[in-house]
C-alpha cells in the first residue's frame, strides 16, 4: 500500500522536510506555529487546516520512509 514512499528520493524528502517543514523561518515556523494552535485548541480556520497539513506533509513522509526502511532490514 505504501511502496511509493519507497520509491520517492531519500535528498527529496529531506530537503522538502527542511525547506517545507521548517518555512518560514522567522518568526516562527508554520509547522510549529500550527501545531501549537492544535494544542491550545485553536486551529478552527480551514486554511490553518490546510497549512497544518501541507507543512507536515514532507516530514511525514520522510518519518513513513525511513521507518519502512529500517524495519524491512530487521
Amino acid at each position: 500500500m505504501l511502496k511509493f514512499v519507497d520509491k520517492l528520493p531519500w535528498v527529496m524528502l529531506i530537503v522538502g522536510t527542511i525547506f517545507l517543514g521548517s518555512a518560514p523561518f522567522v518568526p516562527e515556523p508554520h509547522l510549529v506555529e500550527k501545531l501549537r494552535m492544535l494544542f491550545e485548541g485553536s486551529l478552527s480556520r480551514p486554511m490553518d487546516i490546510f497549512d497544518l497539513f501541507l507543512h507536515a506533509s514532507m516530514p511525514t513522509l520522510l518519518i513513513i520512509k525511513t521507518s519502512r526502511h529500517f524495519l524491512n532490514k530487521a
